[in-house]
């Protein structure tokens, strides 16, 4: 059972480097950094509006059509919230949250199946709860990133001019599915092995 497990772990881990391969991470970040290096100039005729007309404008405040109750009353309320608030209300909760998770994600993941692979040549308990628990928080990271990507997909005002990324969703359901498969195997396996 400790092989299937391998092999499933090692498919998990296919379909996840697919997944990062066929993103637009890479083109995402060339994106962002490339307008930041140039200097943004401002038109004579708009440096010499006042700001109380320009907060006039009517900008995104009014809701959609279709917008539901809800919605209407936030943006009624959100309409005169200054723009450092705003800012703050579309930041991410941890700045750096996705680089640190596009990092910490696949690594615990390779670490974890290392361990794995220990435990299935010797059949030590240590080694299968040490892949258990780096299993357990892969998919801990896997969850908190696919969230920090589907808010930051939402948002309208990517943090730092960063676009969010794409990842195709057949992909990440191919994976996420996979990942559960292990994660269930593994604990399995770790039970019944530590009998």
């Amino acid at each position: 059972m400790a092989i299937v497990v391998l092999v499933l772990w090692l498919f998990t881990a296919g379909a996840g480097f697919c997944l990062l391969a066929t993103s637009n991470l890479g083109r995402a970040r060339a994106a962002a950094t490339t307008p930041a290096s140039q200097p943004a100039t401002v038109p004579a005729e708009s440096a010499t509006v006042p700001a109380a007309a320009a907060a006039s404008t009517p900008q995104a405040a009014t809701p959609p059509p279709s917008a539901s109750k809800r919605e209407m009353r936030r943006a009624a309320r959100d309409r005169f919230d200054p723009p450092s608030l705003t800012a703050a209300k579309n930041a991410p909760a941890v700045p750096g949250l996705r680089s640190l998770l596009e990092f910490a994600h696949p690594a615990f993941a390779i670490v974890g199946l290392g361990f794995w692979l220990g435990f299935t040549m010797v059949h030590d308990q240590a080694l299968g709860w040490i892949a258990f628990g780096l299993v357990t928080a892969t998919v801990g990271l896997g969850l908190t990133w696919y969230t920090a990507n589907t808010r930051a997909a939402r948002s309208t005002n990517a943090p730092g001019g960063e676009p969010a990324p794409a990842f195709r969703p057949r992909l990440v359901l191919l994976h996420g599915s996979a990942a559960t498969v292990t994660f269930a195997l593994a604990a399995l396996t770790a039970l019944i092995l530590s009998h």
